[in-house]
């Protein structure tokens, strides 16, 4: 619900379903026995939702949230995503430096920053903010669906700094579901 309860929002309002949302994903994730739960932000959706506002209003709605999310041992975990917010390495490593809480995190997503500059940048500036990876390809050719491994991604420079960080979290294959052929595909290409 994060898109469109955003703790970004201009409305008070909505920002406080927003921590609610994101209070009740953390006692869901505890009660099925996970350690994280995905947040994106929110979204630079004109001149009410700007780059400052996205980032000062999530930071006030994650800090709501951090005390049940330290006792419940659960972390936030902020996805990089194409909604206008931090699309530099340097952005979101001081987006989640400001925050200065072990319970917020970055869920990388590696096919997403492409776009912007090389992952293997990002990865290196983000280092052990870095807790889990979506991993998925991105092309200037086919986007989202180009294959693992067919696209802009530079996956050896990749897997270089993830060992250079010391990177040993999970990994998620942000791709179609599929058969059994096409997930062992898929499996193959992680």
């Amino acid at each position: 619900k994060h898109w469109d309860v955003r703790l970004s929002a201009p409305d008070p309002k909505v920002r406080e379903e927003g921590v609610a949302i994101l209070r009740q994903a953390i006692l869901d994730c505890h009660a099925f026995g996970g350690f994280s739960v995905l947040l994106v932000p929110g979204r630079v959706n004109g001149t009410d939702e700007t780059h400052d506002h996205v980032w000062k209003r999530s930071i006030e709605g994650i800090r709501q949230v951090l005390p049940l999310a330290s006792k419940l041992g659960v972390q936030v975990l902020i996805e990089n995503v194409w909604n206008g917010f931090c699309e530099t390495p340097e952005q979101l490593r001081d987006y989640l430096d400001e925050i200065a809480n072990p319970w917020v995190a970055s869920y990388f997503d590696i096919g997403n920053v492409v776009k912007f500059s090389p992952s293997q940048n990002w990865i290196r500036t983000l280092g052990p903010r870095i807790v889990k990876l979506d991993v998925k390809e991105w092309s200037t050719e086919k986007g989202f669906d180009a294959k693992i491994g067919e696209g802009d991604v530079d996956w050896p420079a990749v897997r270089q700094a993830l060992r250079e960080i010391g990177f040993s979290g999970w990994c998620t294959a942000e791709v179609a579901g599929g058969d059994r052929e096409w997930l062992a595909d898929v499996a193959k290409r992680m």
